[in-house]
């Protein structure tokens, strides 16, 4: 319901012609979709709803004639005047499946939901540091990990083919995996940190990586981000990625954007043949904005025996918690634990990171 109530406040926002109620609908948007209890919660006994930072007389008439009917008569007539219909539409296609925080809260929380547990869940395998487009450093990342109950983690920065991200160099890798060195050394057994990088995927599906330079990183991940709004098949070109003997993930697959784009158009069940012939992993992204794969999508990846990795793809310690995301989506999917690899124990994760035999990996 907080899903649906947001993106109709979006759908407000962007049919606005004052600069002053676009910003305002987007607020009240923001303030809808960071909300971790539902709205259905926030009734007052007299009907009324209880006040919410950031959302004013209009939103909340918005928010009442969805609780009340399932709809708001108010949205639809101000879309039907705006003449922005049709990009109204589009804008909706773009929002399908995707979960707001109260119900990843109620998700994780449902026993009915098979899954991993929220407790079974040993570390996050994509995140961002200093080293290109993140915030925090290797230490800080490690503190907040150790902080979350993790037994392990990865950084994995994007290599320098991405410049717009602030691709990490060869030699900022060396500096970064001395930093990762240190810590594990000082942390023993109890925690440790994996050198990973996020390789870019090129059009034709080769990556930003040389073979050499992909073999000095304990886990690579592959990800696509460009094309992203083409209506082309890349099945080929995902595929090709998979098979590249130094990828280990493939990352956020589909490369979508909530209300901004689809994504990657390809034979989904092709690529997770593919993925599951070779033992890579196919990732669950649980950026907010991201959220990709969705549990749709990972109910196939499922049944054509695919593993998995659940990652935040935090760019911030705080945005660590997006891991729970990602954990919601696999629970809605039904995907055991058994094939979640952020659910192995270290050994058996670094094992499956060194090996590429299929038969070990499945």
């Amino acid at each position: 319901m907080n899903w649906v109530v947001g993106g109709l406040l979006r759908d407000l926002a962007a049919i606005q012609t004052s600069p002053q109620k676009t910003f305002g609908y987007k607020r009240a948007a923001a303030a809808v979709l960071t909300l971790e209890r539902p709205l259905t919660e926030l009734i007052e006994s007299d009907g009324t709803l209880a006040r919410i930072s950031g959302i004013g007389p209009a939103s909340t008439r918005v928010i009442l004639e969805v609780l009340q009917t399932g709809r708001s008569a108010s949205v639809d007539d101000a879309v039907a005047a705006s003449g922005k219909a049709a990009d109204i539409a589009r804008r909706r296609q773009l929002r399908a499946n995707f979960l707001s925080p109260a119900e990843v809260v109620r998700i994780l929380g449902d026993e009915s939901l098979g899954g991993p547990r929220r407790d079974e869940y040993r570390g996050d395998l994509q995140m961002h540091s200093e080293s290109s487009d993140g915030v925090p450093t290797c230490d800080e990342i490690a503190e907040a990990c150790i902080a979350r109950g993790y037994s392990y983690a990865a950084v994995t920065d994007h290599s320098y083919g991405l410049a717009i991200a602030g691709g990490m160099s060869m030699t900022e890798a060396d500096e970064q995996h001395r930093a990762i060195d240190r810590i594990n050394a000082a942390h023993g057994r109890t925690f440790r940190l994996i050198k990973g990088i996020e390789a870019n995927i090129a059009s034709d599906g080769s990556l930003d990586l040389t073979a050499e330079e992909a073999a000095r990183f304990e886990l690579v991940l592959a990800a696509p981000h460009s094309k992203l709004r083409s209506p082309d098949d890349q099945t080929a070109r995902l595929t090709r990625a998979i098979r590249n003997p130094a990828v280990r993930i493939l990352a956020h697959p589909r490369g979508r954007m909530s209300s901004s784009r689809a994504g990657i158009a390809a034979s989904w069940d092709a690529v997770f043949e593919t993925a599951a012939a070779e033992g890579v992993a196919v990732e669950i992204d649980g950026d907010p904005a991201r959220q990709d794969l969705d549990f749709t999508l990972a109910r196939r990846a499922r049944n054509a025996g695919c593993l998995f990795a659940l990652d935040s793809d935090a760019h911030t310690t705080a945005q660590l918690r997006y891991a729970e995301t990602a954990i919601a989506h696999a629970r809605l999917a039904g995907i055991s634990p058994e094939r979640i690899v952020n659910c192995w124990p270290l050994e058996r994760l670094l094992a499956w990171l060194s090996d590429r035999s299929p038969t070990q990996m499945r």
